[in-house]
């Protein structure tokens, strides 16, 4: 076990968004010369990609988080920030992608298949982005969204068309090496083989593949010895082969008791139906009565095959170290499986109807709840949770900005018709990194605080320029005033008029 793992529980994490800028465009001779604030990047997707250099899930165990590079902020004179990198995971063929819950998200089958399980978040819009006939000089930029964080269960099933099954010890891992080249490991103790064996089988035409599944035991199916380990490796297999251990010496064991002891497991197991596996209980059955190159092996193996034929099954007397009878069993693997492939081609598989989400999704609703302190209105939706998320509430602009986007969107609206009064508590997303404020219905959300309507700058407004003609009048005028006053000044000087109010005050005494 210490260099195979088939199931790991995986923690990862996209990349974050990168924020948008707020710049105004400063270039000599050319003052004012507006907004010109690049948008954020895009972060890092965490995808899983099937990989034939992969064969076990090993390396997830060891470092189970992993994390997307986030997007780059962007910069002035219109320089939008880098995307993030995506992380590539490398997972063996046959790996099936589960939640939390175990809700099957992905099978992931075929070389090259790719699955993402953790979006990055979107950069944030600068200023130039936001800038409109109205909005002429944004003082504010949108935040980064933060990519999606997401446990996952990772599974591995073998992918392989026959499954050798039985009790530890029972020659399974000496078959799958005279059969095929593959060099699993054999000795004379129970659970030798703690990883299934893979070997390919050519017999006539036919070329498959065939899995040696450790040993399993009573109460395998609820979890005793490695039997929950490993029967997930047996659901894709389309023919299962009973290898039965004629040979063992244990008291009350003979090959009949053994094969009913492992079909009660098999029944007992509950594959996912989402993989579209029937039960184990109804796959093709044959039975193998290995190690009849011992005598006393032959004579049970030829006393209970009229038992076992009763029962309808397919039984073949083996020995994988005389290699006796290995290819009749080789063919008659090759026959059921072709038959279960033909039986798959003319499946008709139903029509899926893909319906994504929608990634501008308008709706949201409003709820009343009553908590331990006191009444609120949850907002719940994917553009006010987006908007919220995207706004820098150290900007009374950027404050302003989001109130007029969630009225345009009908919010305020609906609050009236929840039932909210002016000071109620509003709540807008989820339970975590929620928003809390006390709503205003005329809020006018920081645009009083601006020296003009939200989003200008008077020094960015057209204003009016002089013609010449008004400049030679209002040169006229200021002339005509000068002339006058120097007239006045020496009309005053002629008449001679020079006494100060003091000495006028002092004669009057």
């Amino acid at each position: 076990m210490a260099n195979f793992v088939d199931r790991v529980v995986l923690h990862v994490a996209a990349g974050d968004g990168g924020h948008g800028v707020a710049s105004v465009r400063r270039e000599k001779f050319k003052p004012l010369g507006g907004p010109d604030g690049g948008n954020g990047g895009r972060g890092g997707n965490v995808v899983l990609v099937v990989d034939p250099q992969s064969t076990t899930l090993l390396d997830y165990h060891h470092h189970p988080h992993r994390k997307a590079t986030n997007g780059k902020p962007g910069a002035g004179d219109e320089r939008n920030g880098a995307d993030g990198e995506d992380l590539l995971l490398p997972v063996p063929e046959g790996t099936v992608v589960k939640s939390g819950s175990g809700e099957v998200l992905a099978d992931l089958v075929g070389m090259g298949a790719t699955y993402v399980i953790a979006r990055g978040g979107r950069g944030g819009l600068g200023n130039k982005a936001l800038a409109s006939p109205r909005r002429k000089a944004p003082g504010f930029a949108l935040l980064g969204e933060p990519g999606d964080a997401i446990d996952v269960v990772l599974e591995l099933k073998t992918l392989a068309d026959v499954a050798l099954i039985g009790y530890p010890s029972a020659g399974k891992s000496s078959l799958v090496s005279v059969l095929s080249a593959a060099r699993p490991k054999i000795a004379d103790y129970p659970f030798t083989t703690l990883v299934p064996n893979l070997g390919v089988v050519t017999a006539g035409d036919e070329r498959f593949t065939v899995a040696d599944v450790p040993g399993l035991i009573p109460g395998a199916s609820q979890g005793k010895g490695l039997g929950l380990e490993f029967l997930r490796h047996v659901e894709r297999c389309s023919v299962l082969v009973h290898v039965i251990d004629c040979a063992t010496l244990e008291p009350g064991r003979d090959p009949l008791s053994d094969l009913d002891v492992i079909e009660e497991e098999l029944s007992q197991y509950v594959a996912d139906e989402s993989l579209g596996g029937k039960p184990l209980s109804e796959r093709t059955r044959i039975v193998v009565l290995n190690k009849a190159d011992v005598p006393e092996a032959r004579e049970l193996a030829e006393m209970v095959r009229p038992d076992l034929e009763a029962r309808g099954l397919e039984v073949f007397i083996v020995s994988a170290v005389a290699r006796t009878g290995l290819r009749e069993l080789g063919f008659a693997m090759a026959r059921h499986v072709a038959e279960a492939r033909k039986a798959l081609e003319v499946v008709e598989v139903p029509r899926v109807v893909l319906r994504p989400k929608a990634v501008d999704d308008s709706g949201f609703t409003v709820t009343r709840e009553n908590t331990p302190d006191g009444e609120i209105f949850r907002v719940v939706g994917e553009r006010p949770t987006r908007w919220v998320r995207q706004t820098d509430f150290s900007n009374d602009e950027a404050v302003g900005y989001l109130a007029d986007r969630l009225n345009r969107a009908g919010v305020e609206e609906a609050l009236f018709k929840a039932g909210a009064v002016a000071g109620a508590t509003v709540v807008i997303g989820a339970t975590d990194n929620a928003v809390v404020f006390d709503w205003e219905p005329t809020m006018s959300a920081g645009a009083e605080l601006l020296a003009g309507p939200r989003g200008t700058d008077l020094r960015l407004e057209d204003a009016h320029r002089p013609t010449r003609d008004q400049k030679r009048e209002d040169y006229a005028a200021r002339r005509a005033a000068k002339t006058a006053a120097r007239e006045e000044l020496a009309a005053e000087r002629k008449a001679g008029h020079w006494a100060d109010a003091a000495s006028e005050d002092d004669d009057d005494l």
